[in-house]
């Protein structure tokens, strides 16, 4: 990783230590590097944006977290919540660093809207959506996800088949989920002796 990446990367880090977001962002960050492989984009922008992308949910307090995203969710503002402070957070910390500018901008619209608006506003900003989505049919995050939501593995399973073709913006995050998926698929059956 850039050392620039690694000095956001520390500044963030007191500010991930809810939700499982330390493991969260880790992975989402190792799906990043691989959709900016398969898709263009530019790193600059997504890495930081990746590794800041969930900061504000430190601003939310921990007992309402489950009343802000997953299949449970009731309310969106609480959503908002995170997003809006977690981009004055990456603003902050992108400034201590000396970060660009114009990158810094582009960076905070994007963790401004990263869950709550459903299209892209650039290449950038539909991998850093992907890459966080695709977190969950990891398989830290795929367990992570069904204790969270109290889903049997396939409950959670057929959660995320059913998502497959609507959560995703690019075709390379899609091919991966569906790889994901089936390895879940797998893990699944074998552990029921399947």
């Amino acid at each position: 990783m850039k050392p620039i990446f690694n000095e956001i990367w520390t500044l963030a880090e007191p500010y991930l230590r809810t939700r499982d977001n330390q493991i969260h962002t880790e992975i989402t960050q190792a799906f990043a590097y691989k959709l900016l492989e398969k898709e263009g984009g530019d790193e600059a922008i997504v890495i930081p944006a990746i590794i800041l992308h969930d900061v504000g949910w430190m601003r939310v307090p921990e007992h309402l977290h489950l009343k802000a995203f997953g299949p449970k969710a009731m309310s969106r503002e609480l959503n908002r919540v995170h997003e809006f402070e977690g981009a004055r957070l990456a603003k902050q910390i992108l400034e201590t660093v000396g970060y660009d500018g114009s990158a810094v901008t582009e960076i905070v619209n994007i963790i401004e809207g990263h869950d709550s608006r459903k299209e892209g506003l650039s290449l950038n900003d539909k991998i850093v959506k992907d890459a966080d989505k695709l977190w969950r049919s990891s398989k830290e995050g795929f367990h992570i996800d069904a204790r969270r939501f109290e889903l049997t593995p396939k409950e959670c399973l057929d959660r995320l088949r059913s998502h497959l073709d609507t959560w995703y913006l690019t075709d390379a995050a899609k091919e991966m989920a569906r790889q994901e998926l089936l390895a879940r698929g797998r893990d699944t059956a074998a552990s029921h002796g399947h």
